[in-house]
C-alpha cells in the first residue's frame, strides 16, 4: 500500500516512540520523511545507531529517513507534517515551524491531551499557533501502542478531519497490511476520547493497585466511557465516536495494556507511592496526568458531572487516599443507567 503519485515529503515531529513508528511505517509506504528530534541524546542516538534502544529495542530506522534537530528544516517543504510530541509540548513546536508552513501542508496531530491553561484540543492549538498555514488539520488517534505497531502487531486507528478528503490522505499515508485506518468527520469526538480516556486509564492502575478485581474494573470503564460521552457531547462531539476507535477502543487498551504508561501511574498511586516520585522514575510522559487537571476544570466551567474524574483530581492534586476516591464512588446517590 504504498504512497500513490509519486513520493511524497513527510515530517515527523517528535522521536519518541510513536514518532520512531510512525517515521519507519510511513517510509516503508514510499514516503521520503524527516524526523525530528527534541532532545539531543535522541538526534545523537538515531544519527548513530538508528535505533531508539531505550525505549523501542530492535526497531531500526530504514536509511531512508533522515534524523534531524532543526524543526523548521524538517517541516519546510513537506507535504504533511505529524505532530507526534506531547500535548503540553504542540504549542512550543506549532511556533517553532510556524514560518516553515506556507499553507500547503497537511497537519496531523497524533497527540492525546487537552491543553492544560486553555482546554483545547491539540488540533484547536495547532490552527491558533499556525494561524491558518494549512490545507487541513487531522486528528490521528485509536488504540495504538508503539511497541505493538512497531512489532507490526494488527492495530486499527482512526483519522479524523471535517473535510473527508483530507482525512483520506492521511489514511492513505498510513494505512499498511497490519495498521488499518477508518475516517471519521468528528475531530471533537475523536480528541475528546483520545484524552479524557487517559484519565480513566490512571483510575484503572489505582484500581489494579489497591488489588481489587475484574468486576471493579469492568465498572470503572462502563462508567468512565459514560462521562467521557458526557464532557464531550456537551462539547459538540457526535455520542456514536465513543463507541469506537478512538473512544471504546482507545479506553480498552490503555486501562488494560501493560504498555500503558497512564495505567501505570495509577497503580503506583493505588500502592501508596506520591505523584512526584511516579513521574521522576519514568522516562515518557503519562498525558493523562495534566489531562486531568484540564478535564476536571472544563467540567466545572461547563457544568458536566465527572464523578471519576473528580476523584482523581483530588487523588493526584488535593492528597485525597485512593481508597477514600474509590469508598466516594461508590457510595454517590443511585441513579438511572438509562442517563449519560
Amino acid at each position: 500500500m504504498a504512497v500513490r503519485g509519486g513520493a511524497k515529503s513527510v515530517a515527523v515531529l517528535g522521536a519518541g516512540s510513536w514518532g520512531v513508528t510512525l517515521a519507519r511505517l510511513l517510509a516503508e509506504n514510499g514516503a521520503r520523511v524527516r524526523l525530528w528530534c527534541y532532545l539531543a541524546e535522541e538526534y545523537e542516538m538515531l544519527s548513530e545507531t538508528r535505533e531508539r534502544r531505550d525505549i523501542l529495542p530492535g526497531v531500526v530506522l530504514p536509511d531512508e529517513v533522515e534524523v534531524s534537530d532543526d524543526a523548521a528544516a524538517v517541516a519546510a517543504g513537506a507535504s504533511a507534517v505529524f505532530f507526534v510530541v506531547p500535548s503540553f509540548a504542540v504549542r512550543a513546536t506549532a511556533t517553532s515551524i510556524r514560518d516553515a508552513c506556507d499553507g500547503s501542508q497537511l497537519v496531523v496531530s497524533a497527540a492525546k491531551g487537552l491543553e492544560e491553561d486553555t482546554f483545547l484540543r491539540m488540533t484547536e492549538v495547532l490552527r491558533q499557533e499556525l494561524e491558518g498555514g494549512a490545507r487541513g488539520y487531522v486528528a490521528l488517534s485509536g488504540p495504538s501502542h508503539a511497541e505493538e505497531v512497531s512489532r507490526r502487531v494488527p492495530t486499527t486507528i482512526v483519522a479524523a478531519c471535517e473535510d473527508g478528503a483530507r482525512a483520506e490522505e492521511v489514511r492513505d499515508l498510513t494505512i499498511t497490511p497490519y495498521l488499518r485506518v477508518y475516517t471519521n468527520d468528528d475531530v471533537v469526538g475523536v480528541e475528546y476520547g483520545a484524552a479524557l480516556k487517559n484519565v480513566i486509564a490512571i483510575a484503572a492502575g489505582v484500581v489494579d493497585g489497591l488489588g481489587y478485581g475484574d468486576n471493579t474494573k469492568a465498572a470503572l470503564l462502563t462508567r468512565g466511557l459514560a462521562e467521557i460521552s458526557r464532557l464531550g457531547v456537551a462539547r459538540g462531539a457526535n455520542p456514536l465516536t465513543f463507541a469506537g476507535l478512538s473512544g471504546l477502543g482507545d479506553l480498552v487498551v490503555t486501562c488494560i495494556s501493560p504498555y500503558s504508561r497512564n495505567r501505570y501511574v495509577g497503580e503506583e498511586l493505588g500502592r501508596g507511592r506520591p505523584l512526584e516520585d511516579i513521574l521522576a522514575s519514568m522516562k515518557m510522559v503519562a498525558e493523562g496526568v495534566r489531562t486531568t487537571k484540564a478535564a476536571y476544570r472544563l467540567s466545572l466551567e461547563a457544568g458536566v458531572e465527572m464523578p471519576i474524574t473528580t476523584e482523581m483530581y483530588k487523588v493526584m492534586f488535593e492528597d485525597k487516599s485512593p481508597r477514600a476516591a474509590v469508598y466516594e464512588l461508590m457510595t454517590r446517590r443511585p441513579k438511572s443507567e438509562g442517563r449519560l
